[in-house]
Formats: C-alpha cells, structure tokens, sequence
C-alpha cells in the first residue's frame, strides 16, 4: 500500500473515531437531558407530593400530607403540612415551608432535602404515650414498588441536611402537667453520620407545670441527636428576676428516660417564697440541680448556699428579743445558710439545713414541705449567757454542747402562712417552775405586778376560782400564764382562768 493510502485510511479512521465521540457525548447528554427531565417531572408530579408526607410522616409516627407543591426550578414551596398521631406525638403543623431538592445524592439512592426552612411550626406532645418514631427524626426509607419498571431506579431515601425554623412551639402534656415552648427559633443540620444532627435554640420562653419553677427565658441552647437520644450540650436560660440556669443532660426518645444537670444562681428568697415569708428571710441562693427520672416519675436534688442572707420578724425570736430586752433577735444577718435539697411527687425535703449568725444563733435539722403543710426536727444553738435573763432556760432546757453553744431540740409544724414551734412551751414551763423554786414567799407579789402591767385582774380575784387549788401549784401556773402571753404561747394567766 502506498504512503499517500495509508495516510487516507489513518486519516479517514481519525475521523471516524472523533465522530463516535462526538456522537457519544451528545448520546450521553441526551441520556442526562432526558434523566433529568424525568427526575424533574416526577419531583413536580403529585407522586412525590405524597412520597414525602408520608416519609414525613413515618419519620415522626404521625399522618399527614404536604399541601400542594409550588415549584420554580427545583426549589419548591408549600402552604403547610398538617398532621395527627395516637403517638407521643399527636399532633404536627409547619406553616410557610421552602425547600430545594438536590440531586447529588441520586446515584447512593437518596433525595437530598436542603436549605429548608419553615415560618411557624407548633407540635403538641404527650410524653405519656410511648413514642412511634422508629426510623429517626429526619431521616427514611419510603418503600417504593420494585415491579414499577418506571420508578425502580429512583431514590428510596429522603435525607434533610439541615432546616431553619423561625417560630417553635411545643405544647406537651407532662405526668404533672402541661407544659409549652413558645416563640423560640430553631436551626439544625447534619452532624456527620446518618441519622446525626446537631441544632441550636434561641429566644422563646419555657413553662414547666412545677410551682416553684417560673417560666423560663431561653437565651441559647445547644443539642445533638442520634439514633432515638437527644443531647443537651449546653443551655443557658434567664429565671425569676434575676436567677440564671445553665444546664447539661440526655434524653432517650424509647424509653422516656432523661437525666440533666446544671446549676443555678443569683435566685432572691423572694422569688421563692410567699409575700410573707419573703419579708422573713432575705438573700441570694445558688444551687447545682440532677432532674432525672429513672423510676419514670421526676425527681430533683442538689445542694443549695445562701449569700448575704438575713432572718428578720420570726415570731418566736421576736419573743425572745421583747423578754431579754434586746433587739438582736429581730434582724438577725446570716454569716452561714445552706442545705441539701430534694424534690419528688410534690414533697421538698431540706437536709442538713444550717442557719447560723456567728456570736448569736446556729440552727440546724431537716425540714419537709408537702404542700403547704411542713414539719421540721431542729437543734437551736445560742451562746451562753443569751438566754440568761429567762428562768431556766439555761439550765432546764438549753445543754451546753459542740461549738461552745447551749442547745435545744426544736419540732416545728403547721402550714406556712402559720408555723407552729414547741420550743417557746418549753422555755415557759421551765421558767414558771424556775421563778417558784427561787422565790416562793415573793412569788404571789411577782404575779401581782406582772398582771397588773399585762392589765390582768390581781390574784386575790383569781385565788377565789380554785380554792382548793395548792398554792405553788397555782403559782407555777399563773406565772407560766403570764410568760405565754410574752413569748406568743398562749393568752395571759388571768383569761385562762376565766376559761376555766
């Protein structure tokens, strides 16, 4: 073959082979055109409307469906997607959805669902039914008919890599009670692996249905989700006037079972306690807290301190303070407070309470609150020489012990707008006794003036209503008497007997 055939034939096989090229890359943008058209035309069919309510749905163990798609290009926009469920959830609504679809995922068999957002989304919840969520939050697998030729190769998967909500509201119902969120923005993404999201909280308020717990300000929170357990990185919410939380825990949607942490701080009594109790006791608690709830039912404890705390116009020290003629009992600043707390069907427990001004008063015990109904077992701790002034009560009631202090038991009860202590009976009985025992033969004329400056009728009117009564008998009672109406115990010696 000559030189000039060859070249004809090497030249005629180059031509051949570009046109082949050519010819297959417009094949294959043909193949990509008409993929993506039928893509495009199954995202804009009613099918895939109802493909996705009904993943929507499975991912969150509701029934629902998405109301009609408006598509521009693969970004698409709906009205709502409402549903109910028999579940925990039991009810779902989102309000101004967008969203885009992404194809990228279609060869590994997945629908990506990115950069959507929703305008208001309100769930209400009932953590007293068993959760239906079985695939996870935002992940699932739709269960497409493989005898359909047509739609055998499509994605079977939706993956949601990341959603922004401007308006969250939660109403759950709680085995105390209601519970809500409102107002909070929401925005979560993928965090790695499947069924993996990380999300952050912002703004909205929190109301729990414990009394003691006001509503909370939420000012950010951090979570993470994976498989069927939430965590809570770190939250910080603002509480009562001033008081701030910071918080920590985990949540197991299957089991229910949640356990958090934290601690809470620059919380006022006032925040607390009740108007007349608030003029009582002043100052500035903190606290670390464990919420959990491992027999299904809601527990709390920690420890809690008070700073530049203050006890002012407790009934029985007021009384002490008119009968030894000081004014240290009636504000008395805390140099000392703290306890052990803890909280369960509606019982709050303190332990290991301490009170203590230094050089004037320590008390220490454990009170119970359920209800408005408490009762309390203290020691109350005085210097010696305090209670010098009151008969016998260093010597009959009060016994030196620990810290240099003289102590008594203290058993306090009754509800707390009307407390009740047995420790004024005490101090009475002792000092009615002791005034006797000193001085019998002036003990008739201390009566006298005592009642004449209490405004009683004199003895002698007295003597004439029990006759046959001893007459050291009748003067322990009557000087008992006249001290229970000083001390707040009981009325004067003289009414006591005109009931009688």
């Amino acid at each position: 073959m000559s030189r000039r055939s060859r070249r004809n034939n090497a030249a005629g096989e180059r031509r051949w082979l570009g046109k082949s090229a050519v010819g297959l890359l417009v094949l294959g943008l043909l193949a990509l055109a008409a993929g993506y058209g039928m893509l495009r035309r199954y995202l804009h069919s009613d099918s895939f409307r109802l493909f996705l309510s009904a993943r929507a749905s499975q991912a969150a163990g509701v029934s629902g469906e998405f109301a009609p798609f408006e598509w521009e290009g693969l970004a698409v926009n709906t009205e709502n997607f409402a549903a109910k469920g028999a579940g925990m959830i039991t009810s779902v609504r989102a309000d101004g959805l967008h969203t885009e679809v992404g194809l990228g995922g279609v060869r590994r068999g997945v629908w990506e669902i990115r950069d959507s957002s929703v305008r208001r989304l309100e769930v209400a919840i009932d953590v007293r039914k068993p959760a239906a969520v079985e695939e996870g939050i935002v992940s699932v697998k739709p269960d497409i008919p493989k005898s359909s030729p047509q739609q055998s190769w499509l994605p079977r998967e939706a993956e949601v890599q990341g959603i922004d909500v401007r308006e969250l509201v939660v109403k759950a119902a709680l085995e105390k009670g209601p519970a809500s969120i409102s107002g909070m923005s929401l925005h979560a993404e993928q965090a790695g692996g499947k069924n993996s999201y990380r999300a952050e909280a912002k703004g909205g308020k929190i109301l729990l249905p414990f009394r003691t717990v006001p509503e909370l300000r939420l000012e950010r929170a951090r979570l993470r989700y994976q498989d069927g357990q939430a965590f809570l990185t770190d939250a910080t919410l603002a509480a009562w006037s001033k008081g701030s939380i910071h918080s920590t825990g985990e949540w197991d949607l299957k089991s229910q079972r949640y356990t958090f942490q934290g601690d809470a701080g620059e919380i006022q009594f006032e925040d607390l306690l009740s108007a007349d109790w608030a003029k009582r006791l002043t100052g500035e608690i903190s606290t670390d807290f464990t919420l959990d709830n491992p027999a299904g039912s809601a527990r709390a404890s920690g420890k809690m301190t008070v700073r530049n705390g203050a006890i002012t116009a407790l009934p029985m020290l007021d009384a002490l303070s008119t009968y030894i003629d000081t004014r240290r009992f009636r504000n008395i600043p805390l140099n000392e407070a703290k306890c052990d707390w803890r909280w369960q069907k509606g019982e709050l427990a303190l332990n290991h309470l301490v009170l203590a001004s230094e050089g004037l008063i320590r008390l220490e015990g454990d009170l119970t609150v359920r209800g408005e109904v408490m009762d309390g077992n203290f020691r109350l701790g005085v210097p010696p020489g305090t209670l010098a002034r009151i008969p016998g009560a260093e010597t009959d009631v009060f016994v030196l012990g620990e810290r240099g202090l003289l102590w008594a038991p203290l058993h306090l009860t009754g509800n707390l707008d009307h407390p009740k202590e047995d420790l004024s009976e005490r101090l009475i009985a002792a000092a009615g006794q002791r005034v006797i025992e000193q001085i019998p033969q002036i003990g008739e004329k201390v009566l006298e003036v005592a009642q004449a400056l209490l405004g009683d009728a004199p003895a002698e009117s007295a003597a004439k209503d029990h006759p046959a009564e001893d007459k050291k008998a009748k003067a322990v009672r009557k000087v008992t008497g006249i001290l229970r109406g000083i001390l707040g115990g009981g009325e004067p010696a003289a009414k006591e007997d005109e009931a009688q």
